[in-house]
């Protein structure tokens, strides 16, 4: 009789942990996992493994990196007024 209560109370507390761990939201890491499966695509291989290396250590530029950049090749290119901003914000964008 013990046994059995042991083994329900064990498999109650098993279920209730299983529920937690559905509700829970994703964590950044395995968003981040997420999308590069889905970049990834048909890679197989040696060729996945390599790409998913790549895209799991590649860090997110923040939006003060884009910035910076945008801005340096607004300054080659010396675009000035709506050419500017029109460039600006494309960059940006994409």
């Amino acid at each position: 009789m013990i046994k059995q209560i042991t083994v329900a109370a064990a498999t109650l507390f098993l279920c209730m942990g299983l529920a937690q761990a559905a509700d829970a939201k994703p964590t950044a890491q395995q968003n981040k996992m997420g999308e590069c499966n889905k970049e990834a695509g048909d890679k197989k291989g040696d060729e996945r493994k390599a790409f998913m290396k790549t895209c799991l250590s590649a860090k997110k530029a923040t939006q003060q990196d884009k910035m910076k950049a945008c801005n340096k090749d607004a300054g080659e290119k010396k675009l000035k007024g709506a050419e500017r901003k029109e460039f600006m914000s494309g960059c940006l964008k994409g």
